[in-house]
């Protein structure tokens, strides 16, 4: 598959469906999730616009034309949880698939695209995925790759199982499989969090830590001085997928 590829900026509006809040006694620090990816995506494009949908609160877009493209954010939840939120998420992203619209899933978002369109997703018998991981890419079926690897800040304990039909792996690490995806010109996904930076990942750890386990954390922790964040190279990516 070719891909173009166009470092052209212009106007675009991205439409954000926020799947989580943040902790009341960190937004005041680090923002909500949309604010996060607002942040991320500016710093690249000054000339973006965003809307954000609470789908958690029951909010979706009106049509699949409401912007030039959803992103879909991580969330505490997990996509097999039954929340009529999550199902009426799951026909959204059914719908932008059929018309061809473009989306891209980040971590929990990854994983609904997946579960969506016909793929599995599952508790990893591996553990938590925290702190910063680094991923293989393959550049042949992602050619908007500047490289064969990349790192992001991770937060997850459930994957991709199954892909769904159609869709290419163009991500794995030794922790998780399916760590990026995309299905057609029209869906991105990855596992890990490009809009985290690491003091937020400080914070998660710190706070989940027994749930996480004690060994994990300290190797999440470790990361973050052993280990570069790549947020703004995978905001790139994701920018120039949406320009396609």
């Amino acid at each position: 598959m070719c891909w173009g590829y166009n470092l052209e900026s212009f106007s675009m509006h991205i439409g954000i469906l926020r799947t989580d809040s943040v902790r009341p006694e960190w937004v005041p620090t680090y923002g909500e999730y949309p604010d996060m990816f607002e942040r991320l995506l500016l710093a690249e494009d000054s000339a973006l616009t965003f809307t954000t949908w609470n789908v958690e609160a029951g909010e979706l877009p009106d049509s699949v034309e409401a912007a030039d493209g959803f992103l879909i954010t991580g969330s505490k939840s997990s996509v097999y949880d039954d929340k009529d939120w999550i199902r009426a998420l799951e026909g959204f992203v059914r719908e932008c698939h059929a018309a061809r619209r473009k989306v891209i899933g980040i971590c929990f978002g990854h994983q609904l695209v997946a579960q969506a369109l016909g793929g599995a997703v599952g508790k990893s018998d591996k553990g938590w995925g925290v702190g910063v991981n680094c991923y293989k890419v393959d550049q042949a079926a992602f050619d908007l790759a500047d490289g064969d690897q990349f790192c992001l800040l991770a937060s997850h304990q459930d994957q991709v199982m199954t892909m769904p039909p159609g869709a290419q792996q163009i991500a794995t690490s030794d922790h998780c499989e399916v760590a990026g995806m995309t299905l057609g010109e029209h869906i991105l996904t990855f596992q890990g969090h490009p809009e985290f930076i690491p003091e937020y990942s400080r914070e998660i750890m710190s706070f989940r830590h027994d749930m996480i386990g004690a060994e994990r954390v300290a190797e999440g922790m470790a990361s973050l001085e052993a280990r570069q964040h790549e947020g703004d190279r995978v905001a790139r990516w994701m920018l120039d997928f949406l320009r396609r």
